[in-house]
């Protein structure tokens, strides 16, 4: 699933490519997605002009001038393509094409669990997408106070914790076990055992990660792609994930008996760490 940086690629290059157009024509190939979009939609977004593009958790929001906000969301294996003009022939799982009077974006689905969907701009706070999320671990609103605080709350693994969307949005699995790495804080630790200097370090860290991951275009790992379809490089620049049994970056130690990065199952997903580095 595209994570908080590739979210945030994908909504910076719908917003170099179109910009603040007037949308002329929405076509739904595809009505039923994970939330089935409205049927009333194209009456709701043709005719409006974009005003701006925002990014919450892992939706992207497209605010309009007639006070709604289309709300996108890329799923398991979502993917954006951009055309100068809408293509003759759609491909297979082209659900969604937004034709605009400045290009033509096109949202290709395969598993459907994505979202499109529009909600009245002055309400988006309030709805059950938004309303429960915690702060944007790049935002002032996530100071080391406050996630020290709500890690005192958790007894779950530190790297559970850090995927609860009420607790910090859009770290994802990748960049949870990257930033940990990076912090040497196992993601067996319970959340509640890390110190107020360990928190301090780790949102640090998390919020370095996220930059660099963001600056190299997201991590390519699976379906995702960027909107020009070229591939993000930050999956090159990974430490831990996905690297089993492998040095981590600087290693000393003898891997023949400490067996490298290990992997482990929690929540049921997989988490990457270096056993001797991370405490």
């Amino acid at each position: 699933m595209p994570e908080l940086p590739e979210v945030e690629t994908i909504k910076t290059a719908i917003c170099n490519s179109i910009g603040n157009c007037s949308i002329n024509n929405l076509i739904v190939n595809n009505y039923r997605l994970r939330v089935a979009v409205p049927e009333d939609i194209c009456s709701k977004v043709c005719g409006a002009k974009i005003i701006n593009y925002r990014r919450i958790a892992k939706y992207i929001l497209i605010d309009l001038d007639n006070g709604f906000s289309i709300i996108w969301h890329m799923g398991m294996s979502g993917k954006i393509k951009i055309f100068d003009e809408t293509p003759k022939v759609f491909e297979k799982h082209d659900h969604i094409v937004l034709e605009t009077d400045n290009g033509c974006v096109v949202y290709n689905d395969a598993r459907r669990f994505g979202l499109f969907t529009c909600l009245k701009t002055s309400e988006l706070k309030k709805h059950k997408f938004f309303r429960s999320l915690g702060p944007e671990p790049l935002s002032k609103d996530c100071s080391a106070e406050y996630l020290y605080a709500k890690l005192q709350e958790k007894k779950v693994p530190i790297k559970v914790a850090l995927l609860d969307q009420e607790v910090i949005v859009g770290i994802g699995n990748i960049y949870a076990s990257e930033s940990l790495f990076c912090a040497g804080i196992s993601p067996l630790r319970s959340a509640n055992s890390l110190s107020f200097e360990e928190t301090k370090k780790l949102l640090i860290e998390i919020r370095k990660v996220l930059q660099k991951a963001i600056k190299a275009g997201g991590s390519t790992l699976r379906d995702y792609q960027k909107p020009d379809g070229s591939l993000g490089y930050f999956q090159n620049m990974h430490c831990v994930y996905n690297k089993i049994g492998q040095k981590c970056p600087h290693c000393i130690c003898d891997i023949t008996k400490t067996g490298g990065i290990h992997k482990i199952i929690q929540a049921g997903r997989s988490s990457f760490y270096c056993p001797v580095k991370q405490k």
